[in-house]
């Protein structure tokens, strides 16, 4: 297991840099402008970020009220019998509920979580993984669909839980896995 943390720390630091020398070199290959593609992108990045604040503004509220209205920890207390069944300890409820919801919110409870337990802890390790193993799916389709005026999602919503879930099971798999 040793073993395997360490190819895995070894992946997870030399990944971005081969990714972006990947790119950089490709584009040369390609004999396209890699810069300048770059700065066109980001340019329509800018627009399309100034085009999703209204939507941004909106969800960021709708879990404000729903972490101070308590509905988390009420949640987080009905789902804590079935958790435990498959190894997850309860502490790591909310990461899980509010991974889907909001990326900032997760990162706060993230940084609660780790300010408790510590970071190597089981818990701490486990939220940890968690953060990297979901999507923010509720903020995606709130804001990236109603910014290009998407309001039938069809077969986002269920794939996307279908999805937060399978990250959540593999996150607790992983993390019993190299540190239970």
């Amino acid at each position: 297991m040793k073993l395997f943390a360490e190819l895995v720390g070894l992946i997870s630091v030399l990944a971005i840099p081969v990714i972006v020398v990947f790119i950089v070199v490709y584009g040369a290959i390609k004999k396209v402008k890699v810069y300048e593609a770059f700065v066109v992108g980001a340019k329509e990045g800018f627009n399309v970020g100034v085009r999703i604040i209204p939507y941004l503004v909106a969800m960021i509220v709708a879990i404000g009220v729903f972490r101070a209205g308590g509905a988390m920890d009420f949640l987080a207390m009905l789902l804590s019998p079935v958790t435990n069944l498959i190894g997850m300890p309860a502490e790591a409820l909310p990461m899980a509920i509010m991974r889907p919801l909001s990326g900032s919110g997760a990162l706060g409870v993230l940084s609660e979580t780790v300010s408790e337990y510590g970071a190597d802890s089981f818990i701490g390790r486990l939220t940890s993984v968690m953060m990297g193993s979901g999507e923010t799916t509720f903020y995606v389709l709130a804001v990236y669909f109603g910014s290009v005026a998407v309001y039938r999602t069809r077969h986002a919503v269920p794939a996307g839980i279908i999805a937060d879930l399978a990250g959540i099971l593999a996150s607790v798999w992983v993390v019993n896995l190299i540190w239970g």
